[in-house]
């Protein structure tokens, strides 16, 4: 697919499924045996249904969340997209109670597409840096 679409592709995502929380749209734009590497994140599912489970957990602790793109490249089959989302602490994450904390989180997402679907995702960003704006991690001095 040429660069532009894929692009699309990501725009859709984010829009749709993390801004907006319409997961439907997911099975028309995830593959069925897509892989999403996140360290931060391990033991998701494959496929719609892994990409469903994340944006279900963060949505929930964030039910405000607005995730804007910074950049979005794209060569080839891949998609580069650096985003900021920021968002009020208002359900339980990883295991820690809603704070009322305003939060700003920056990352890097690389997605490879085949056939107008991700197929696999790679996925960089400041977790520490979320848990120190909840104070469950206490910043460096």
């Amino acid at each position: 697919m040429p660069a532009e679409e894929n692009k699309a592709v990501i725009r859709r995502l984010v829009e749709e499924a993390w801004n907006k929380g319409n997961l439907d749209v997911l099975g028309e734009i995830i593959a069925p045996n897509h892989v999403h590497h996140d360290r931060a994140t391990p033991g998701l599912h494959t496929g719609p249904e892994g990409e469903r489970q994340l944006i279900t957990t963060y949505r929930a602790a964030f039910p405000d969340m607005q995730l804007r793109l910074d950049d979005l490249v794209a060569e080839g089959d891949k998609v580069v997209h650096r985003w900021t989302v920021r968002a009020t602490h208002q359900g339980p994450l990883m295991g820690i109670p809603p704070t009322g904390k305003r939060i700003e989180v920056a990352g890097i997402s690389i997605d490879r597409l085949a056939n107008g679907k991700i197929v696999e995702s790679w996925v960089a960003w400041d977790s520490l840096g979320l848990l120190q704006q909840f104070g469950a991690v206490p910043r460096a001095a």
